[in-house]
């Protein structure tokens, strides 16, 4: 899986490129951990290019927001495919992570 970077003011917002599934979901976690350690919280997941998630990229997802919440923040995520949005539905987290319809909206949400 890429993963680009890139700066919006003081917002990151990270564009995964592909499937997260189990093969990257912990070097994936870890890179949005060390973003989101960095970034002081400030970071968008841009999940446009992300087509589908199995079970071990959305842990990932969710252990990243556990992290978050323990210091009173959500992960912000903007893009989401049908299919990825009725994953975290069905999967009853949809409701842990703050959801955009682009990454605009998401980097005006820190504002």
């Amino acid at each position: 899986m890429k993963v680009q970077t890139q700066q919006r003011g003081a917002v990151t917002v990270i564009r995964p490129d592909g499937p997260l599934v189990a093969a990257d979901a912990e070097e994936f976690r870890q890179r949005l951990t060390d973003e989101i350690r960095q970034n002081l919280g400030r970071v968008v997941l841009d999940a446009s290019a992300v087509p589908f998630v199995d079970s071990k990229g959305l842990e990932s997802l969710v252990d990243v927001t556990s992290e978050l919440a323990q210091s009173g923040k959500t992960l912000k995520i903007c893009s989401l495919s049908d299919t990825l949005s009725e994953v975290m539905e069905l999967a009853g987290v949809s409701s842990e992570f703050e959801h955009f319809e682009d990454v605009l909206g998401a980097v005006r949400s820190f504002l």
